[in-house]
């Protein structure tokens, strides 16, 4: 069974204000930096958990709801706990015609999700994206930031074969 963003609270972390402090420290403390103090959070914890935003937002001395506007705008982040392993189906004109629909099926038959969720022992996370700038390699996808292309089924599921024994 699979755990869909939209269907998960939001997760209580243990408060690490040693690690916070220093993350506002290197942005100097800076509203203007809300962006890059969420990007230090997300890159420690593959999410970000309620406790580190009510913290932060304490800390610069702005409303949490500016903290959550930032969080929710953008695809990048997630209030919600996401895999280990982030894969990103390219469905961009290049990939969808080479097979991407194919490729995210094989992905979602292997792992029991469906685009936007996460399997439940929090080992992989699925999403699309529109274009991944490497259309010559088509289909391509990416797990976390590396980029695999020249996807046919097979390779799929061998790929993500071995991204489950590297666990």
């Amino acid at each position: 069974m699979a755990v869909t963003q939209k269907a998960l609270p939001l997760t209580e972390e243990p408060l690490d204000s040693e690690f916070l402090d220093g993350v506002l420290q290197k942005n100097e403390y800076d509203t203007e930096n809300v962006i890059m103090i969420l990007q230090d959070i997300t890159a420690r914890y593959n999410y970000l958990p309620e406790v580190t935003l009510t913290y932060v937002a304490r800390k610069l001395n702005i409303p949490i709801s500016h903290i959550f506007s930032v969080a929710t705008f953008y695809k990048a982040f997630s209030l919600t706990p996401r895999g280990k392993y982030i894969i990103n189906v390219c469905t961009g004109t290049a990939c969808h015609v080479r097979g991407a629909e194919k490729i995210k099926e094989t992905i979602e038959g292997r792992l029991h999700i469906h685009e936007g969720e996460t399997t439940e022992d929090l080992m992989f996370t699925l999403d699309t994206v529109r274009c991944l700038g490497c259309c010559a390699l088509g289909p391509v996808i990416t797990v976390n930031e590396k980029s695999h292309g020249g996807l046919d089924r097979k390779k799929t599921a061998s790929l993500i074969e071995q991204y489950e024994k590297d666990s």
